[in-house]
Order: C-alpha cells, then sequence, then structure tokens
C-alpha cells in the first residue's frame, strides 16, 4: 500500500488550487482543515463534511476526506455537544479533512465548472461570472437546442433540471456557474449569456428570467458540485499512487 506525507498532498492542492490567492467566503477556511497524523494510504471524497460522510470515510478506512462544502462557515465554536462529538470521531479515527470551495469551483482543469462543461459537450470555453475581481465559471459560444442542452445536463447530473425557460428555444451563449448561484440571473445576462446554467436558486428568478429574456437550468447544488472532488482526488490518486473513493451523499437539493 502507498504512503505519502499529508503535507506533500496539501502542499500540491494549495499550489495547484491556488488556495491562498482566491477570495472565498470569510468563513469558508479552504485548505487542510482538520491534520491527521501526517501521512495518507487512501483517499475519500464528497461534496459536504458532515458527521454522516466522516462516518462513510471511516467505514472506507480513508485517512484523508477531501471536500468541496467544509466543515466551517461560521463560528463553530464551543467544541461541546455535537461538535465535541465530530472532532473526536475525527481524531479518533486518524481521519484529516482537505476543503476546497471556491478555488475548486474556479480550476480551469480540475473544477466544478470546467468538468461539467466538458459533459455538456461545451468548447471554447471563456471566463465567466466576473464577482470580486475574479471569474468563477465559463461560457460557451455554440448553438444547441434548448431542450438538447436540458437533456444533456440530466445525463451528466442524474436529477432533472429545473427549467426556467425565459430565454430562446436554441441556445447561442451558455454559461455555467455550478452551486448556489441562481440570486446572480441578473449578472450572468449582463455578460451576455442567453442560458445560464447553475444548481440552484430562489423562487422569485423565474420572473427574472422571463424579463431578462434567459434561459436558466438548475441542475441541482449537489448534483452540479460533485465533478470536482472526483477530479482532484483522481489526479491526487495518480501523482501520489493512493487510491480513492468517492462517498455519494446526495442531498436532493
Amino acid at each position: 500500500m502507498a504512503t505519502v506525507e499529508l503535507s506533500s498532498l496539501v502542499r500540491f492542492c494549495d499550489r495547484n488550487l491556488r488556495t491562498a490567492e482566491i477570495k472565498d467566503y470569510p468563513g469558508a477556511v479552504n485548505g487542510l482543515q482538520v491534520e491527521n497524523r501526517g501521512e495518507v494510504t487512501r483517499m475519500a471524497a464528497a461534496v459536504d463534511a458532515s458527521a454522516f460522510t466522516v462516518r462513510m470515510a471511516i467505514e472506507a478506512r480513508a485517512d484523508l476526506l477531501i471536500v468541496h462544502h467544509g466543515l466551517f462557515w461560521s463560528a463553530r465554536h464551543p467544541w461541546t455537544g455535537k461538535n465535541y462529538e465530530l472532532i473526536r470521531l475525527l481524531v479518533d479515527n486518524n481521519l484529516g479533512v482537505y476543503s476546497s470551495h471556491l478555488p475548486l469551483d474556479a480550476h480551469p482543469r480540475l473544477g466544478n465548472n470546467a468538468q461539467l462543461c466538458a459533459r455538456l459537450g461545451l468548447k471554447n470555453l471563456k471566463p465567466f461570472f466576473f464577482e470580486d475581481g475574479r471569474s468563477l465559471g465559463f461560457q460557451s459560444r455554440t448553438s444547441i437546442a434548448r431542450e438538447e442542452l436540458v437533456s444533456r445536463l440530466r445525463a451528466a447530473t442524474g436529477p432533472a433540471p429545473i427549467v426556467l425557460p425565459g430565454g430562446p428555444a436554441t441556445c447561442r451563449r451558455i454559461g455555467v456557474v455550478t452551486g448556489g448561484a441562481g440570486d446572480h440571473v441578473k449578472l450572468a445576462a449582463s455578460e451576455g449569456v442567453d442560458t445560464f446554467i447553475t444548481g440552484e436558486g430562489p423562487h422569485w428568478t423565474y420572473a427574472l428570467a422571463e424579463e431578462l429574456g434567459v434561459n436558466v437550468l438548475y441542475g441541482g447544488h449537489y448534483a452540479t458540485e460533485t465533478f470536482g472532488v472526483k477530479a482532484l482526488a483522481a489526479e491526487l490518486s495518480r501523482r501520489f499512487k493512493v487510491p480513492w473513493t468517492f462517498l455519494d451523499h446526495p442531498t436532493g437539493l
């Protein structure tokens, strides 16, 4: 069984994902969130870090869990009750946690957006969704029937997308930002796309999509964000010869 130093994996991820450079939500805490004893023999990848996926990783005999949505988004202290149970579960089972949120979304090859674009057959990708001085997503100029695009999205993610058919029946400029970007339909439209693909959004975006003349496809927050952690774990496995497994724990959201 191959063994690699945890610090080597962390350095590779931080450097290639540009963890220190990409601005994220203040509580996201990208990078290594929980250490293990310093070595990795098996990795697990999941969309969300939770008590449930931690137990799944332990059952899979992993000593590093790679996630998109980490343990910290706001103050988690004090370490009592369920918080204590979780940290004890991690420490007692020598399970480290590495989290990458927006840095993984934005990566041009391993990221959720790039990976989903590839599965949709979108090519010649250009930066899209500019916010806080950086772009998170990608857009593509093409010509594809809206119904065909919906079919491709369902094939890529599994669940049937929610379709807001506010734009043309033939999509010619498509923007992709996975996850929960639905409340930014106006931003997407301002960048010239006629079709916006993301994970989820609020009720009022239906009327807004009609007013702006854009199609919006909601493929599911979870379903559109399985790609990045899979690609990152596979890349680490190739480079460091450490096996990995994907822990599928869909939320339906």
